[in-house]
This record gives structure tokens, C-alpha cells and sequence, in this order.
């Protein structure tokens, strides 16, 4: 489990290369509050290990800044049972910041506010925000929406992946408990 945290501050911190297959597990994110800009959103499929294709929505942001971040992960363990892995950050006066933010998720609840969208842009001409992520497997001719800005409150999504070129935690907190300790 500890490695596995490492790995993520790891890629969270943009220390590891973000080119890699999902796990074949969702993980839960929830924020009060997310502030972007730069802001994209398209469709893709992930691949798991083993080549299983995973559907997905990506969500970009040029930049963002999250209050209060949760993201959880149970990981079952065989014999000793479930094992939550929790991750929290954002919650004082200092929001968590990214910049080149790519989410890829398949379920989003949030109230949203955009600033001078568009939407039924080709993919592969978006130019508000940081564009299509290098090994995504999308279509560039495919639906797309883009936004000068962002504001999404409230936030509860399950995600395959993160990642992003600069990810600052401020607040760090991460904890590893036996069972289910979600943050939602």
C-alpha cells in the first residue's frame, strides 16, 4: 500500500511520466469547490492492463484550483479484506492547485457554471483549453466542449485516472485504513 501511495504522490507531483495502462478500479473524488480555466472536455477510451478498453470522459483544465479535495481507493485484499486508501488536501485557506489537469471519469454530479462555451467542437480543434492529452485514444473529429472558465461546486465523481503536469497539495493528508472509508 505504501508503494502504491508513493507512485500516486509520485504522478500527482509530475515526478513519473503519466503514460500508463488504468487499474482496474475506480477511485472517488469530491471537492466544494473546483476554479478552472483553459477548460476542455471530450470522449476517450482507457485501457486497462490486459487490454480491456474503459469509455471514459476526459475533463481538462489549463489551470484549477480545488477547495477541499477527497479522493478515496478500496483495494481488496485477499485474506485480509478490504483496504482503504484516503487522500485529502485543499481543506484550509490555501486550495490545491494543477495546471495541465486531465481527468478521466465516467460519472460526474456537480453544479456547474461556464464562462463562454462551446459546445460540438470537434475534439481535435479545441483551443480553450490544453487539448487533447498525448496517448489519448479519442477521435479527433469527435464531440468536444471547451470554456474560457470553470466553476464547479459540490463535486462527486468516480475517475480511472488523473493526471497533470503540476498537482500542489497543500494540506497533505493521507491515511490507510482496514475496510471502507470512502469519501463518498
Amino acid at each position: 500500500m505504501a508503494a502504491t501511495a508513493a507512485i500516486g504522490v509520485a504522478l500527482s507531483q509530475g515526478a513519473l511520466a503519466a503514460s500508463f495502462s488504468v487499474s482496474g478500479q475506480q477511485f472517488k473524488v469530491t471537492t466544494d469547490r473546483l476554479d478552472g480555466t483553459g477548460f476542455v472536455q471530450y470522449g476517450a477510451i482507457d485501457a486497462q492492463k490486459g487490454g480491456k478498453a474503459v469509455p471514459v470522459a476526459v475533463s481538462a483544465f489549463s489551470n484549477a484550483k480545488i477547495k477541499n479535495l477527497c479522493q478515496s481507493v478500496v483495494v481488496p485484499v485477499p485474506v485480509f479484506g478490504d483496504v482503504s486508501l484516503k487522500l485529502s488536501a485543499g481543506g484550509g485557506s490555501t486550495p490545491v492547485e494543477a495546471k495541465n489537469l486531465y481527468i478521466d471519469l465516467d460519472q460526474l454530479d456537480a453544479d456547474a457554471t461556464f464562462n463562454n462555451i462551446n459546445i460540438g467542437v470537434a475534439a481535435g480543434s479545441t483551443s480553450k483549453g490544453p487539448g487533447i492529452q498525448k496517448g489519448d485514444k479519442t477521435d479527433p473529429g469527435s464531440f468536444a466542449q471547451e470554456a474560457d472558465s470553470a466553476v464547479l461546486t459540490h463535486v462527486k465523481q468516480t475517475a480511472w485516472a488523473t493526471t497533470a503536469g503540476t498537482f500542489k497539495l497543500s494540506g497533505l493528508k493521507m491515511s490507510v485504513a482496514k475496510g471502507k472509508n470512502e469519501c463518498y
